[in-house]
């Protein structure tokens, strides 16, 4: 049964499956793990860029094809239960509709660029996306009177899903609509994962890594290989949508700086390149060691700074203040000792 619901792919190594179970169990338990508002925001963040971030190594682990508009597509998927919710008022039918029309509208601007830019040369592709991102991410900043432009859009959701709903306590940990919201967002989170892990293990994933590895071989034996690549383009932007449709459910509100920030593309390119390009399991460890590290490293660094207050030089190091450039000598030493990805390390063993 466990082989089946992870499609035949097992973590194949017996550190990655601890680590992995580790990570699942508590996200799954984490507000009784880890009472408190900022743990579970954090829990939530892990399992929305967990899926953001398997979307993406779809298309750049699976494809070999490399995108800067995954942000784009995340954002549409958000302004989408955004607007919905804007429009419609709170309420259920407002969350389906936005979240169906984000993740449609993505589909639809993804094949319109696969269709002009991935006949050429990947880097023309990367280039457009690059572009058409940037011109979105103007565009909702300037219509301020339909997106809130640089303010962004606050918005109600169901009662069910906010704090002022409560059902009572269970261990000490208050059961109440932000509990209900945290549950939606990780099973729909752990559903979306289980179908990308489905996708990249069915015989389209395998033609996708036969494309990666000799497109031109590909194409010889009789696969349309622009016909492939766009699928994957499509799939990966619906799925990237359907996360923020999450994120915009979550956050109860969207901005250009939430969604759209081309710093959000770079995040999700460290996450892949972390946890291993073409591993989706390398979504889960890239995304849980990045966002633990953007929200307590920080902290951690106050602490030893105050620890370390009679050394010459060590306190200035680790001041809170440069939590960034020691998030980048980790990266740097990530990928030096992993250079593919701490998953593939832990497969190979080298």
């Amino acid at each position: 049964m466990l082989t089946r619901l992870l499609s035949g792919d097992r973590p194949r190594s017996l550190v990655l499956t601890v680590i992995l179970l580790a990570i699942l169990g508590a996200l799954a338990f984490a507000p009784f793990l880890f009472p408190g508002v900022r743990s579970l925001e954090t829990a939530a963040r892990i399992c929305i860029f967990i899926v953001l971030v398997a979307s993406y190594d779809l298309l750049l682990g699976y494809t070999g094809i490399v995108s800067f508009a995954h942000t784009m597509f995340f954002g549409l998927g958000a302004y989408g239960v955004a607007l919905a919710s804007d429009a419609m008022g709170r309420g259920w039918g407002a969350l389906a509709v936005g979240t169906v029309a984000g993740a449609l509208a993505a589909a639809v601007l993804a094949a319109v660029i696969g269709m002009f830019s991935l006949r050429v040369r990947a880097i023309f592709f990367a280039m457009i996306t690059l572009a058409v991102a940037s011109a979105v991410a103007v565009l909702v900043s300037q219509l301020s009177a339909i997106t809130g432009g640089e303010d962004g859009l606050n918005y109600s959701i169901p009662r069910e899903l906010t704090p002022a709903f409560r059902l009572g306590e269970v261990m000490g940990v208050r059961i109440n609509g932000k509990l209900l919201n945290y549950y939606l967002v990780f099973t729909c989170c752990l559903v979306l994962f289980l179908v990308l892990l489905r996708v990249v293990n069915s015989p389209f994933g395998r033609v996708l890594q036969a494309i990666r590895e000799n497109e031109f071989r590909a194409e010889a034996i009789g696969y349309r290989v622009v016909y492939y690549r766009i699928i994957a383009t499509c799939l990966s932007a619906s799925v990237a949508a359907l996360a923020g449709s999450l994120f915009a459910i979550w956050l109860r509100y969207v901005g250009p700086d939430t969604t759209l920030s081309f710093t959000i593309m770079l995040d999700i390119l460290l996450m892949v390149v972390i946890g291993g390009m073409g591993t989706i399991y390398g979504a889960v460890i890239g995304a849980a060691i990045f966002v633990l590290a953007q929200n307590y490293l920080q902290t951690l660094m106050g602490s030893a700074a105050e620890a370390t207050a009679g050394l010459p030089l060590v306190p200035d190091l680790l001041n809170p203040d440069r939590w960034l450039l020691w998030l980048g000598v980790l990266f740097i030493l990530s990928v030096y000792f992993f250079p593919t990805g701490i998953v593939g390390r832990l497969r190979t063993g080298r």
